[in-house]
This record gives C-alpha cells, sequence and structure tokens, in this order.
C-alpha cells in the first residue's frame, strides 16, 4: 500500500489525522523538519521523514511512492511563490494523485491570505486536489491565545462583534482522513465549519461558564493585539495574518454556517462548549498541554500538573453516497 504524506505531522489538524488515517488501515509518512527529535510525538508505526518545504533536497525521499499528500501551509510560509511553489511542482512532477490541502474558508474570495495563493498555484499546476477550507480553529484558543485566557482571563482578539463559525480540529482531521481513505473527493472543495456562528462575546461567556470564572471579550484596538502578539514573541508575518482572519470576522465574513462536516462525518460537529470541557485544565494552572505523544500516550510535559488528555473525536459512516 502506498504511503500517505503527511506534512506538518505534529501540528494541531496532522497529529489528529494520523490515528484515524492508521484505524482506516492507511500506511503514513509523516514529514517533519527533525525526525530524531519528534520520534516520540507520532506513534512507532508511522514512518518518518524529513522535510522542509525551503530545502528541496528533502522533497525526493519524502515523495518516494507516496500517491497521495495531506498538504498543509506552515503558519511562517507568507512567499508561496519562493517557499512553496517548489514543493508544489515536485508533487506534479512525481504524479501524486490527490493532494488534500488544508485551506481556509473563505480562500477563493480573500486573495489578501496565502491560502489563496496556494489554491491558485494547485489550480495552475492541474494537481489533482480535494480542498478543505476551515473555519476559526477552537484550537487556537489554546495555543496561540492560551495565555491570554489563562493568565489575563480575556480573549484577546480584534474580531468587533462578528460571528465565526468555529470548528474543532478533531472534526477537521476526521474529515481530512475520509477524503484520504475513499474514493469521490478529488475535485471538490468543502467548506468546514461547526453547526452555529458566535461572537466573541458569546465564547467568552461560555468559557466563563465552564471554566467557573469571568473570562472577557476586550475588542482590542489592532495595535494593541499587535503589541500583546509580539511580547509573546509572535513573528510580525503572523499577526499579520491572524489580523487578516479576525478582520474577516470583524467584517461578518466568518459567520457562514455548513452541513458538509455534519454530512461526511454523519454526526453533529463538535460544539465550542464540549470544546472547552475537553481541554479546559489547558487555562487552569500548571498543566501538561494535550499534544501528547500519540505513539504511547505519554505526555509532553510543561509543568507539574497532570491533566487528561482530550478525547479524540470520530466519524459514523453515513448512509449517502457522494
Amino acid at each position: 500500500m502506498a504511503p500517505i504524506l503527511v506534512t506538518g505531522a505534529t501540528g494541531n489538524v496532522g497529529a489528529a489525522l494520523i490515528p484515524f488515517l492508521l484505524g482506516a488501515g492507511a500506511t503514513v509518512r509523516a514529514a517533519v523538519r527533525a525526525p530524531a527529535k519528534e520520534a516520540e510525538r507520532v506513534p512507532a508505526n508511522v514512518e518518518l521523514v524529513p522535510f522542509d518545504f525551503v530545502v528541496p533536497d528533502t522533497f525526493g525521499p519524502a515523495l518516494d511512492g507516496v500517491e497521495q499528500v495531506f498538504l498543509m501551509r506552515p503558519p511562517a510560509l507568507s512567499n508561496i511563490r519562493r517557499d512553496m511553489l517548489p514543493f508544489l511542482t515536485a508533487l506534479k512532477d512525481h504524479g501524486v494523485r490527490q493532494v488534500v490541502f488544508l485551506s481556509l474558508l473563505g480562500a477563493e474570495k480573500n486573495k489578501v491570505v496565502p491560502h489563496a495563493r496556494v489554491e491558485e498555484a494547485l489550480a495552475k499546476l492541474e494537481l489533482p486536489t480535494t480542498l478543505l477550507r476551515p473555519s476559526f480553529f477552537m484550537q487556537n484558543l489554546d495555543t496561540t491565545h492560551r495565555l491570554d485566557i489563562k493568565d489575563h482571563n480575556e480573549i484577546y482578539v480584534p474580531a468587533g462583534n462578528g460571528r465565526t463559525s468555529f470548528i474543532d480540529v478533531r472534526d477537521i482531521a476526521a474529515v481530512a482522513a475520509r477524503t484520504l481513505t475513499e474514493d469521490g473527493h478529488v475535485g471538490q472543495a468543502y467548506p468546514l465549519t461547526g453547526s452555529v456562528a458566535l461572537t466573541y462575546g458569546e465564547v467568552a461567556e461560555i468559557f466563563t461558564r465552564v471554566l467557573a470564572r469571568p473570562i472577557t471579550y476586550p475588542n482590542p484596538a489592532l495595535p494593541a493585539f499587535t503589541a500583546r502578539m509580539r511580547s509573546y514573541g509572535h513573528a510580525f508575518d503572523f499577526i499579520m495574518v491572524m489580523i487578516g482572519i479576525y478582520t474577516t470576522a470583524r467584517l461578518g465574513l466568518a459567520a457562514f454556517v455548513s452541513d458538509d462536516c455534519e454530512r461526511l462525518l454523519g454526526r453533529a460537529p463538535i460544539t465550542v462548549e464540549q470544546y472547552v470541557k475537553d481541554y479546559r485544565a489547558v487555562w487552569q494552572g500548571s498543566i501538561t498541554l494535550p499534544r501528547r505523544k500519540i505513539g504511547d500516550r505519554r505526555k509532553r510535559t510543561v509543568a507539574t500538573a497532570p491533566i487528561r488528555s482530550p478525547p479524540r473525536a470520530s466519524f459514523t459512516r453515513p448512509q449517502h453516497n457522494r
């Protein structure tokens, strides 16, 4: 069986995707920058291969014998022509039969975001592609914005009163696994959202209820948001991408709700409230982050108080043909 290459294999979506693929009987090859350092973060029966989008010498070994690729753009790469086009061209040269690209909700209409430029490059190369266009990841709240909630008791994003149809990365991973292990998904584009669109004020109310302490949404101005993110060490390019995403929400362009996730998984998407319940320890005191080493279930410790990893999402086979 030809291996499926998973880029971003230790990231939010990639790490959640691998168990779904293995459960479906697929052979998985995980593309990581430093296999020796990241070996314990993936299951033992997954092949690790050194890979870097900006190091063309890594392309050949990573793609050897591969027919399908899960493609994720690293957040730090915004110059698509320089940093990603060489790899996309290599996919074409190797005759890959399916590329599942993790894009962004509305990328086809928003040419500013780098995801749109990746979509354009895939189309120009005429690669057989499946586009996953998820809304805002719930898990951004336990990674990028964890300290805002944990230490400042606030959701500090410049999204105004716009609504966002948040989605859990566990649902994205479950959908990605289906598109890679079933026929009929090449040429499709799936907007992936939760079942309801919420304002960040409403999300703060959910956090308040679940965490049993007041969590506020101050709706900061862009300069204040930029300063806060810089204080956390985020690169300016990454902050600009975040500002673009939150501006989309502020303008009311992130409120779209699709039923594709529910239709593909055969169940309702994970709610924000369930997500906060699953991850609540992340925002409470010293923790062990729920980015576990999937193979042996040991956890990557950042402090002292252990927590239970959030449960994985699942999917059932819906009774319809696509």
